[in-house]
């Protein structure tokens, strides 16, 4: 399935997909025009392919072709030959910005986006993300929530991209792994929500707040009773108020007192993510 094409210059054009892969503008909008993503391993690539995702093209610096082998056993069964482009290891770091030490790169074609409405139709477990701009934070949650059962996550509009090649990279193929969705509107993104059944908890560091695993006993999860959406705040400031006020209850994870009175008062939201998927999803 794999032919491989020699390339010797950064410039050819059909390289044109893997253009400085750590410039964040310049590849979000190359991406969106285009409709593609990459994914980064040979691990990741595998799991992109087996998610259904068409490959465009693969790119290999020399010093790796030795990973050629797993490359065609993962792309087993695709309907199309994808060129693999081989290019000398500088040639590599040039066309990419950065040391390609992971193996190969894959340029995949995006697939479009479900609405919320399909994405939460069976599911009992969602989480939510407000506004999450940073893309490793945005790929790790994705993992957490993949990883611990969670049946879906839905991004409010200016939320991070999931098949940015970092959040891909960070989450180890998770993203290819759960259901998501994307509102078309922040003011009354949680209407649909609560619109079909989900109780809608506000994850927040308040010590007024209620403690998400009270919370959630009272809910019935996991056992059913509720279905039930939580909400997850950007990086810095958290949840908006709005948000905040529109959700059925505010829930904290509780912190140590000896540390809350040293000022450790929260947790990044990764952690506090991965604490309240836990919870969320498996039984007591």
């Amino acid at each position: 399935m794999l032919r491989t094409v020699e390339i010797g210059s950064a410039g050819d054009p059909r390289l044109a997909d893997y253009t400085r892969l750590t410039d964040a503008g310049l590849r979000t909008h190359l991406e969106a025009e285009h409709g593609l993503f990459i994914a980064e391993g040979t691990k990741v690539i595998t799991r992109a392919v087996a998610a259904g995702y068409p490959v465009r093209s693969m790119l290999l610096g020399r010093g790796r072709l030795g990973d050629l082998p797993a490359l065609g056993e993962a792309c087993q069964g695709m309907r199309r030959e994808a060129p693999v482009f081989v290019v000398p290891d500088d040639v590599a770091e040039s066309l990419t910005g950065f040391r390609v030490h992971r193996g190969a790169l894959a340029s995949l074609s995006r697939r479009p986006l479900p609405l919320v409405g399909d994405v939460i139709g069976t599911a009992r477990r969602v989480v939510v993300l407000e506004d999450l701009v940073d893309h490793g934070n945005v790929g790790a949650i994705f993992r957490c929530a993949a990883a611990l059962g969670v049946d879906a996550v839905v991004l409010s509009p200016r939320c991070a991209d999931p098949l940015y090649r970092r959040a891909v990279k960070v989450s180890m193929g998770a993203v290819f792994a759960i259901p998501y969705a994307r509102m078309t509107g922040w003011y009354d993104g949680l209407a649909e929500l609560k619109g079909v059944g989900f109780r809608v908890l506000a994850l927040t560091p308040d010590e007024r707040a209620a403690p998400i695993a009270g919370a959630l006993r009272s809910a019935g999860t996991p056992q059913g009773a509720w279905r039930v959406a939580l909400l997850l705040g950007t990086e810095g400031d958290g949840l908006s108020g709005r948000w905040q006020d529109e959700a059925d209850q505010r829930v904290r994870i509780p912190m140590n007192p000896a540390a809350r009175a040293a000022g450790v008062d929260s947790l990044n939201v990764v952690a506090a993510a991965a604490i309240a998927c836990q919870l969320l999803t498996q039984p007591e």
